[in-house]
């Protein structure tokens, strides 16, 4: 068999055969009516998955195009067929990345399709997980940058190695999680709020270079507003949330009308009066304030006392009627017919000794 891409990056490598799956299926589809063609089809499909962990990571060399591009011009060189491309553009700490999800539900429907290609060992796996969910499959999997074919097959010591790789690419991205964390808390250190922007903010980038917040200049004066209406002490959280919506404050990127949860985390969340609160701790912020401490003590206030007369209102409430605090009537006679006026009241636990 020999590579019909001419220049190619992979001449000269050598050109593997259908593993032992791959010809049990051959074995077993040569016993139909119209064996040779299809089953040779099949044996030599193969699917390629692609990644990137980000959109920077995109603009830094590890272009989807150009792993395409590599695993295309390998799968001509050994002979496959592409059935299927999935690509992932997206931070993959957590398993669930869309296009390896349905990546992995085609290999288990076509079980004739026993290949994957793939770019490098950290393109498709970031986690454990993902490597017992691949190694359930039984493909021959073929990196193509690392001229590495893993498969039943392959000896003990390549699985090893194999494995090794594995944990380097979890250790790399925890470690990307661990520099972002610190990253993050150095920012909270100096003032800058250090992640996406709350309603009424938004991000961009400041003069050094790092993202800080700035008032939205369309939502800003809607979460001052919401702040104003409910310091007076004369709307409910409902009916504040309701006029909000009508003014026209909407989620970022949804467009869905914010919801009576959303206004009150808004009013509870001190960042909108120039402090806020990362890892157990308060920073004084960098950012423009959209209401003064004083507006926002006072709706805190607010939210308290309510809180506190709604408890005062649901426990006068539960006084009213208590069945486990209800006593039987003073008997005036002993024994057994006190006994039987007890067993009368099966409802009602008797606390204290009867008299």
């Amino acid at each position: 068999m020999t590579s019909n891409t001419k220049n190619s990056a992979f001449e000269g490598q050598e050109i593997r055969r259908p593993n032992g799956d791959c010809l049990g299926i051959l074995n077993a589809m040569t016993k139909t009516s119209k064996p040779s063609a299809i089953s040779a089809s099949a044996c030599k499909q193969a699917v390629i998955y692609a990644r990137v962990s980000s959109k920077e990571q995109e603009k830094e060399g590890f272009s989807i195009p150009a792993q395409l591009k590599l695993l295309q011009e390998y799968a001509a060189a050994q002979g496959f067929s592409v059935a299927q491309e999935y690509v992932d553009v997206e931070t993959a700490k957590q398993t669930g990345r869309a296009a390896f999800s349905e990546m992995v539900a085609y290999l288990r429907a076509h079980p004739v399709v026993r290949t994957l290609l793939v770019e490098k060992t950290d393109r498709l796996y970031r986690n454990l997980k993902d490597w017992v969910t691949v190694d359930e499959l039984e493909v021959e999997i073929h990196f193509s940058k690392e001229g590495v074919v893993l498969s039943r097959e392959s000896r003990s010591s390549e699985k090893f190695m194999h494995g090794i790789k594995v944990l380097m690419a979890k250790n790399y991205i925890d470690n990307l999680s661990e520099e972002a964390r610190k990253g993050m808390q150095e920012k909270a250190e100096q003032g800058i709020w250090p992640t996406v922007a709350p309603l009424g903010y938004r991000n961009l980038a400041g003069p050094d270079g790092k993202k800080i917040i700035e008032p939205d200049p369309e939502t800003s004066p809607l979460i001052t507003r919401l702040f104003e209406w409910y310091a007076a002490g004369t709307l409910s959280l409902r009916e504040a949330a309701r006029r909000v919506r009508d003014a026209g404050l909407v989620h970022r990127k949804s467009g869905a009308p914010v919801p009576v949860s959303t206004v009150h985390a808004i009013l509870r969340n001190r960042l909108y009066a120039g402090v806020f609160d990362w890892n157990g701790r308060s920073y004084a912020g960098t950012h423009q304030p959209l209401v003064s401490s004083e507006l926002w003590e006072r709706v805190q206030g607010v939210l308290d006392g309510r809180q506190a007369n709604k408890h005062l209102r649901r426990k006068a409430q539960l006084r009213l009627f208590r069945p486990d605090r209800v006593r039987p009537l003073r008997l005036l006679d002993r024994g057994r017919d006190q006994e039987a006026a007890v067993r009368l009241l099966p409802l009602h636990r008797v606390q204290g000794p009867l008299r």
